[in-house]
């Protein structure tokens, strides 16, 4: 059962703000700093998108359909039934938080990863985590000022102008610049990579520094987690069984279902957090808990299924019977000659 070494770096991150969270001037240079971090992480993701890779990917649509309804339809709706555990198994906060993380998109890289050691199809898995990206920079911020606005949990809607202007401009200006720095991109990936997760540690960092500030963590005890962690359990097993059941009936493949199932019972952390952060300001500590554990979450069970995939015994195709090629004849024909 792996564990991610980066969620380790994230809790570590989250004791220091813990110990030492930023206050009075250091707050206002951390909220600065995290919120260029942010900026830069979508100007990144911009750049890495290949405009010709999204068109050739349109040719499966009904994959790509097929994993956007599950994130942006089916997860957020089992994420509003949740609000019937309120307040037996979830407290309201935590219950904006999993709603919250039901409407983020899905992950890019481990849906590849795994679909990849599962003998999946690959090209789809990269498109449909792509298009589910793309598309959370706008569908995400729009679902929740219309499910999580006005009811608390730090939430404004008018928040959704400010996620155009750090999120959407930004990833747009890295599509625009893609054609003359993309080589660039590509050649430094593993440096830029280090820079995307610095980034995201500084948004945890000020994230949960604020939240201590304002005493966040004092509206939390150990059984209202478990009773969370319960929730999410039952939400990922609901999720896996309904994209890999739902993609036979509707007669995929095996190595379709395998890249929906990955990409469709996905959320991101990476594109989550930087949300949470400008959607709930000070609130968004306690927003980002559900899915910090449900993305360690997925990753154990998911390389679990991945690993028991890759020794599935794959298809053997079935050759049709051709008919023999039929004999050359010579035909003589004899003619009647009148005269």
């Amino acid at each position: 059962m792996p564990i991610d070494p980066y969620i380790l770096l994230m809790l570590a991150t989250v004791g220091f703000a813990a110990l030492l969270p930023a206050r009075d001037a250091a707050a206002t240079a951390v909220d600065g700093a995290s919120t260029g971090a942010i900026a830069l992480l979508f100007f990144l993701y911009g750049t890495r998108l290949s405009t010709r890779e999204a068109v050739d990917g349109l040719k499966h649509w009904r994959l790509h359909l097929t994993v956007l309804v599950c994130t942006f339809v089916l997860f957020p709706l089992l994420g509003l039934a949740s609000g019937a555990l309120v307040p037996v198994l979830l407290t309201d906060p935590l219950h904006q938080g999993l709603l919250f993380l039901t409407l983020v998109p899905s992950t890019v890289q481990s849906s590849i990863a795994f679909t990849s050691m599962a003998r999946g199809n690959i090209p789809a898995a990269i498109c449909a985590g792509s298009f589910s990206s793309l598309l959370g920079i706008v569908v995400t911020p729009l679902l929740a000022a219309s499910l999580l606005g006005g009811s608390g949990g730090g939430f404004a809607a008018g928040s959704v102008l400010e996620i155009v202007v750090q999120l959407l401009v930004p990833f747009v200006a890295g599509q625009l610049l893609r054609r003359w720095i993309g080589g660039f991109v590509t050649r430094h990936k593993k440096f830029l990579g280090l820079i995307d997760r610095g980034s995201i540690l500084l948004v945890v960092y000020a994230a949960f520094s604020e939240g201590m500030v304002h005493g966040i963590w004092q509206r939390i005890s150990a059984s209202e987690l478990a009773g969370l962690l319960a929730v999410e359990v039952v939400l990922l097993a609901v999720m896996l069984a309904v994209t890999w059941y739902g993609a036979k009936a509707l007669r995929f493949n095996r190595e379709d279902r395998i890249a929906i199932q990955f990409a469709g019972s996905k959320k991101s952390l990476a594109a989550g957090l930087p949300m949470a952060s400008v959607l709930f300001g000070p609130e968004a500590a306690l927003a980002v808990v559900p899915l910090m554990l449900f993305h360690q979450m997925q990753l154990m069970v998911c390389a679990v299924i991945a690993k028991r995939r890759s020794r599935d015994p794959l298809p053997v195709p079935v050759l049709t019977p051709q008919p023999p090629a039929a004999a050359s004849r010579t035909v003589v024909g004899t003619g009647t000659h009148s005269h």
